[in-house]
């Protein structure tokens, strides 16, 4: 079963994935793409290790996620990725400009094979106004194409506001 969670910043999607890997009964193993970059972001990253349960395993990895997945999804295991979006935007800003689509297909080329249960939370950005800059247009517009694609390769997909989940796709 793969589950893609959408919302904004602060809506509450990590929290529902967690519960959700939580009460799957099988072994989690968190995913995270976050890099410390500043002082605020590893205060979200110490902010989210905080609230996972101490039995979980962790993995971090910025940009070979298809990779990460493949090794470590097994019947059994419920993978939790969070988020989408950061990995994107890891890639945006790799040296390697091809990484991006590399990486990407790799992701949607794995992702229906995967035993046991994936849950991937990635942020909703494109509901607001159109940004300026190129660098942020074009991170809106792969944001949204990876989305739709990850949704079509997932079972159920919810979007998540003000802690309520809204089924898109499947069943809660």
């Amino acid at each position: 079963m793969r589950t893609l969670i959408l919302g904004g910043a602060r809506s509450g999607k990590s929290a529902l994935a967690e519960r959700m890997a939580g009460a799957s009964g099988l072994e989690v193993m968190y995913v995270a793409t976050a890099q410390p970059g500043d002082a605020e972001m590893a205060a979200r990253i110490a902010h989210h290790r905080a609230r996972r349960a101490a039995e979980w395993i962790c993995v971090e990895e910025p940009l070979r996620l298809a990779a990460v997945l493949r090794t470590h999804a097994r019947a059994g295991r419920c993978l939790l990725v969070d988020c989408l979006t950061l990995w994107l935007s890891n890639l945006l800003g790799a040296a390697d400009a091809a990484c991006v689509e590399r990486e990407r297909d790799a992701l949607l080329e794995v992702l229906p094979q995967l035993p046991g249960e994936i849950v991937l939370v990635s942020n909703e950005v494109g509901l607001g106004i159109v940004p300026m800059g190129a660098l942020t247009r074009r991170f809106v517009d792969e944001a949204g194409r990876l989305h739709q694609s990850v949704a079509a390769a997932s079972e159920r997909v919810l979007f998540v506001a003000a802690g309520l989940p809204m089924v898109l796709k499947g069943t809660l």
